[in-house]
């Protein structure tokens, strides 16, 4: 385990058993007397915690080794890929071929797909749903990228560069993000 998730577990544990202290649950009288006034408390609560899932996050999304490289999952029509992902990290990688459109689900996990080597010569629809999880879509500089999101805390990322030829293929991104969020990138 690195030492910023460490770090980020220690911050998220001090916050919640301060938070418990002044809820009555745990009874420490030294630890519910570092009080400065409720406002001052109940932020640094909350910012401990902002705090420590960040560095958890960051400390696993800067490693390299986190994805589980998987071959595409052709779905049943044959062309579309269906990827799911549950309570981790895959990732799917284009190498030439031809790509036709995916649905991506991330439930408390992450995908991450690199299109920017893929045979795009269409338009293509990429549905996305996020519970608690993310997806980082990586496309090429050749195709426009037009996204329609439904999200409830989260957000789509669109930091793609736009291509200047109207006649360039166009992926058309559909996200529902609940407590989640999509990257579009090249």
């Amino acid at each position: 385990m690195k030492l910023r998730t460490i770090i980020g577990i220690v911050f998220i544990v001090a916050s919640l058993t301060k938070l418990a202290t002044i809820c009555g649950l745990i009874k420490w009288s030294w630890f519910a007397n570092m009080t400065k006034g409720p406002w001052v408390t109940y932020f640094c609560i909350c910012l401990l915690i902002y705090v420590g899932v960040n560095l958890i996050i960051d400390s696993y999304r800067e490693d390299p080794d986190q994805w589980l490289q998987l071959p595409l999952p052709i779905g049943e029509d044959g062309k579309r890929i269906c990827c799911s992902v549950h309570y981790g990290g895959d990732e799917y990688v284009y190498r030439g071929e031809a790509f036709y459109g995916a649905r991506l689900d991330a439930c408390c996990g992450g995908i991450r797909m690199d299109l920017r080597n893929a045979a795009i010569t269409g338009d293509e629809e990429i549905e996305i749903h996020t519970f608690c999880g993310g997806v980082e879509l990586l496309v090429p500089q050749t195709v426009n990228v037009v996204v329609k999101s439904r999200t409830f805390i989260g957000g789509v990322g669109n930091h793609a560069t736009r291509n200047a030829d109207p006649k360039a293929p166009t992926i058309h991104i559909i996200a529902d993000n609940f407590l989640g969020g999509v990257d579009i990138k090249n």
